[in-house]
């Protein structure tokens, strides 16, 4: 019998949780429920009561309860959510984890999701699942799907009995059919990083890497593919890296919405997994709708990249920053690396006539990257652009110079 944990709160959704439970149950699945809930009592018996919950985040629940503001006592329960699962888990007691919950339960459930591993099934079912909501707090770097509840999690009727026998079945049959956490993207697989403006690029450069040998698994570079990339990196699912794309940092320098935190371009190296660094996308940062533009970047060159998303150009002075930034990064490393940079333009929009084209700005990022990249990693300007046909194939030779041949059958 597989077992899925079941996530909410008992004092506001025992209802609706009982409901659920059933459903799995009628589709062979059996179902755990953990209750997140803080303040009201209990309206059923838990598998693992609150309680408990908050003891496995190193709280007793009275001091959850005590923490001083709502915010505060659902920062604390969830350490107690995610420390349950994650036993439960590793027990090999559960097999997937479906949560219901509105904004604050879907905060308590999220988290233990992401701590999964990926592929092991996660299913979040929430009315926050819709209008302009970032999901970064809920979905984080995991591979968990997001079902829209449509109305509050407030009672039993013709539709929230319809989203919650959808959720079961789907769960359900997650659970017995698909689900298992991926231990290992076989032998020989290297992380690439990408975006629409180095797509060419890569598509190219992905075909002569496997030609090598190799199995290119290529992750959006939108601030959630670069850290995916390297958190598999550390997991050893990955024998190498191409990070053809850089976005990721220069949102991260000028607070842009693709922005990272201060691990992108060190996991790669920390682990001493051969690098081919390209610093595609540089030369811009990411931004919403044209209409929402912040003032202060309006007489910059922007590229209209598609209704919700604009390219802002950066200046001179930032590229300045931006390629000690990647070259301090880089610097680190405890295994090989290459830089393979274009002189022709980083990105799709950064060619000569087009609308980020600035070449004073370009010399000055790869000005400043050269200069400061330490001695032992080698530095390779090119005479084309991040796109062209023989770019992708040299930065595909160069990854395949770093590696071993696969072994040959005897």
């Amino acid at each position: 019998m597989r077992t899925v944990a079941l996530i909410g709160t008992l004092d506001t959704k025992a209802d609706e949780l009982a409901y659920l439970a059933e459903r799995l149950r009628a589709h062979g699945v059996e179902a755990l429920v953990i209750d997140s809930g803080i303040l009201g009592d209990p309206g059923t018996a838990a598998g693992v009561a609150r309680e408990d919950v908050a003891a496995a985040g190193g709280y007793t629940l009275e001091e959850v309860r005590a923490a001083g503001s709502r915010g505060a006592a659902v920062s604390l329960m969830r350490e107690g959510v995610t420390a349950v699962v994650a036993r439960l888990y590793a027990q090999g007691a559960i097999h997937g984890v479906l949560c219901l919950g509105g904004a604050e339960g879907a905060l308590l459930g999220g988290p233990a999701m992401q701590a999964l591993p990926l592929g092991v099934p996660k299913l979040l079912v929430s009315p926050c699942a819709s209008g302009r909501r970032s999901f970064g707090d809920y979905v984080g770097e995991s591979d968990m799907t997001v079902m829209h509840s449509v109305i509050d999690i407030l009672g039993l009727n013709a539709i929230s009995r319809t989203i919650f026998e959808n959720a079961a079945a789907a769960m359900a049959g997650m659970v017995r059919n698909a689900g298992a956490a991926v231990a290992s993207l076989g032998e020989r697989c290297v992380g690439v990083t990408m975006l629409g403006q180095t797509t060419p690029g890569v598509m190219r450069m992905r075909e002569a890497v496997r030609r090598g040998g190799w199995e290119p698994v290529i992750f959006h570079a939108n601030g959630v593919g670069g850290p995916a990339m390297e958190h598999l990196c550390e997991a050893g699912a990955l024998d190498g890296v191409i990070d053809y794309t850089l976005s990721e940092l220069a949102n991260s320098l000028m607070d842009g919405i693709h922005a990272t935190g201060p691990d992108r371009l060190r996991v790669a190296g920390r682990q001493g997994l051969p690098q081919v660094v390209v610093p595609g996308c540089v030369d811009f940062f990411n931004q919403g709708a044209r209409d929402t533009l912040p003032e202060r970047y309006r007489g910059r060159k922007t590229y209209f990249h598609n209704p919700v998303a604009t390219l802002v150009r950066l200046e001179r002075d930032e590229e300045t920053a931006l390629g000690q930034l990647v070259a301090e990064r880089l610097n680190e490393a405890t295994g090989p690396v290459q830089v393979v940079a274009p002189l022709r333009g980083f990105s799709l929009a950064d060619a000569e006539g087009g609308d980020l084209w600035d070449p004073e700005a370009d010399r000055a990022f790869l000005d400043a990257l050269e200069g400061s990249l330490r001695a032992g990693i080698r530095y390779e300007a090119v005479d084309a652009h991040v796109d062209d046909p023989e770019f992708a194939d040299l930065v595909a030779d160069r990854y395949l110079s770093l590696v071993p041949e696969p072994a040959r059958a005897v």
